[in-house]
């Protein structure tokens, strides 16, 4: 039974006088753990938007650059996100590492990057990962697989013989974060919740019962 499932979460504290003030330092510290310990996908994070009837979506994206201003995906513009982000930029972002009992949520507003760091990035990719941003009209309803496998043979000829280019429509999204909440498992249900809000230039950090 579904009501059956649960795990007693007992591997780690979270407490105050050990987190890094800077909520974005904490948050490195948590992925570099997740990326030595997480099995798969340490970088996935949930990323949520509103669309214009002000219902949230929420779909899987990777974490491709964390800085101090913020947290940075690349998607293409013209899917749903991406229109959901121009209309309403209040995001919200989850982490979980199942095998570190360990949670983050961040709330924050997104922003296009500029298109030279975006070409920097495309560029970087593999070139399947390239063509697939050229032959993927992502969100759109398409007839059928063939589609895209007639558009991505379309995309690997056009580019045999030439430098391959940045699609105008993908690029990447700056969010910049307004509220983190790092989440500990503890056992007995009893798990530790510090949230950091912003103080004037700085972050304040509180205690949320679990």
């Amino acid at each position: 039974m579904l009501r059956d499932i649960r795990t007693n979460y007992q591997k780690f504290e979270l407490n105050e006088e050990t987190v890094n003030n800077d909520p974005i330092l904490q948050l490195t510290t948590w992925l570099n753990d997740a990326i030595e310990n997480q099995k798969a996908d340490p970088t996935a994070m949930v990323l949520s938007t509103i669309d214009r009837e002000g219902n949230p979506e929420s779909r899987v994206v990777l974490l491709k650059e964390l800085k101090a201003e913020g947290l940075i995906f690349f998607t293409n513009y013209d899917s749903k996100k991406g229109h959901q982000i121009t209309i309403n930029p209040h995001v919200s972002v989850v982490f979980f590492w199942p095998e570190l009992e360990r949670q983050v949520r961040i709330k924050g507003k997104a922003e296009k990057i500029s298109e030279e760091d975006s070409e920097s990035y495309f560029l970087s990719r593999p070139l399947d990962s390239q063509l697939g941003a050229w032959a993927s009209p992502q969100s759109q309803v398409i007839e059928s697989r063939q589609v895209l496998d007639n558009n991505y043979a379309h995309f690997k000829q056009h580019f045999e013989n030439q430098e391959i280019t940045k699609p105008p429509h993908w690029g990447g999204f700056l969010i910049r974060p307004a509220y983190f909440e790092f989440w500990q498992g503890r056992s007995n249900r009893l798990h530790d919740r510090l949230e950091y809000v912003p103080a004037e230039d700085s972050w304040q950090i509180r205690r949320l019962a679990p």
